[in-house]
């Protein structure tokens, strides 16, 4: 990452991601000690690769970067282990960035960049958020998810009808094939007066019409669980769209930003460019291949952090990690 790129952000010079789906689908979904123990694995030769693609050497870099949370402990203690380690062999400093952060500021890698200020709607695995963001480290929580998140939803919903892990994209392909009104199924909280969310009740929905269908639900090529796929990213979709514009219309702001996993859904896309088209606002995405955790999105957040002045990276090597980090409580 380069501090400075051809506009007002960092340049991104180069990045490598490492999936761990194929790991993960013998067990229908992440097991956290393996996931850390690949990590180990992983994390160097990633390093390498990155920075032989950039043309830099290790010497080159100024600020090393790592998640400092929120998400798996173990998983994160990798991280700033090895970031901590490499920055002190270096005589570098060391920065720990928020998870959802990184997230948030992802869609300023693209080549269509926001700009301030903006809604953002925050859909990444287990959170489901909307935020006014009004500079980088200037975020006020408008609503967030009440029990399941809107990816859990999606993984939830395809364990019960055996659609094979990752769920949400594996729900989103089924779906294609399927009617969105097949199966009536709920929308919570749509019409609350407010900007929270609750999906733990289309969940147990999709349990019980699964187990009306029958062993359809269940069936590979069956029409049936093609419409009840469909019918559940509706559900879904029409509620992070409504809640979205009612954000909108309630802030007066005319940028949208929706960042995270469940962001590359492309029936959400497609809802909320229509929405946002008739309403005469800006709609920004990341990158498809940079909606999921990826290391480019927390060196993208670290160093608009120090460009803002909202944090000095610092020579001090001892770490902790926050598997819990409200983000709105950072500055």
């Amino acid at each position: 990452m380069e501090t400075t790129g051809p506009g007002p952000w960092p340049r991104l010079l180069a990045h490598a991601l490492h999936s761990q789906i194929e790991m993960h689908q013998a067990y229908g979904g992440v097991v956290p000690e393996l996931a850390s123990r690949d990590h180990i694995r992983r994390v160097l030769p990633l390093t390498q690769q990155v920075l032989h693609t950039a043309g830099c050497r290790l010497s080159d870099v100024d600020v090393v970067a790592y998640t400092r949370g929120p998400g798996l402990a173990g998983a994160l203690l990798v991280g700033s282990g090895v970031a901590c380690a490499l920055a002190a062999a270096l005589g570098k400093p060391v920065l720990g960035v928020h998870h959802l952060e990184g997230h948030l500021l992802s869609p300023f890698l693209s080549a269509d960049a926001p700009q301030f200020p903006f809604v953002a709607l925050l859909v990444s695995g287990g959170h489901t958020q909307l935020m006014q963001v009004d500079g980088v480290g200037q975020y006020a929580l408008l609503g967030e998810t009440i029990d399941d998140a809107a990816g859990e939803a999606f993984d939830k919903s395809a364990k019960l009808m055996g659609v094979p892990y990752p769920g949400g994209a594996g729900m989103a392909k089924l779906a294609e094939g399927g009617d969105p009104a097949a199966y009536k199924l709920p929308r919570p909280l749509l019409h609350s007066g407010n900007f929270d969310f609750s999906f733990a009740g289309l969940k147990t929905a999709v349990l019980t019409q699964s187990q009306k269908i029958g062993p359809a639900a269940h069936t590979e090529g069956a029409t049936e669980r093609a419409d009840l796929a469909a019918s559940t990213q509706a559900a879904i979709v029409e509620v992070l769209v409504k809640k979205s514009m009612i954000a909108l219309k309630a802030t007066g702001l005319k940028r949208l930003v929706v960042a995270g996993g469940v962001g590359a859904n492309r029936e959400l896309r497609r809802q909320l460019n229509g929405a946002c088209d008739k309403a005469a606002v800006r709609v920004h995405y990341p990158e498809l291949h940079l909606c999921t955790d990826n290391g480019a999105m927390i060196a993208m957040a670290a160093a608009m952090r120090v460009n803002a002045g909202r944090e000095e990276p610092q020579a001090a090597y001892g770490f902790d990690v926050k598997p819990r980090w409200p983000l709105d409580s950072l500055v």
